[in-house]
């Protein structure tokens, strides 16, 4: 364990909000529609949609009952059930440098990411 005395790292890696991050992220739908909201790329759930490769009614029921509530709460997304539209929320700013990393090593993750 003194891996995680070094530079700090222990106080990162023991900090409840990465488990947070690391759970939203740990889906494939969460980490594309952050991706696309940190790319400004969305701005309904129809956009998400377009997106999806599961039957639509499927997708919309995980987005509309999982993923989107589950984003909301964390205060990474803001979305508005009566319009569908979707932004950036209070916490993004938490989230942004893991997306960032993300974007920036894509060609070193595995195959089908997001």
């Amino acid at each position: 364990m003194s891996y995680m005395r070094r530079e700090g790292t222990g106080s990162v890696l023991l900090n409840p909000r990465v488990d947070r991050m690391l759970d939203i992220m740990s889906t494939r739908h969460r980490r594309l529609i952050l991706l696309l909201v940190k790319r400004g790329t969305i701005h309904t759930v129809s956009d998400v949609m377009a997106r999806g490769t599961k039957e639509p009614e499927t997708l919309e029921i995980q987005l509309t009952h999982n993923h989107l509530p589950k984003l909301v709460d964390a205060g990474y997304i803001e979305w508005d059930r009566d319009t569908g539209e979707i932004s950036k929320g209070p916490r993004f700013d938490e989230i942004e440098p893991l997306l960032e990393l993300i974007e920036n090593h894509a060609d070193e993750l595995p195959p089908g990411w997001p």
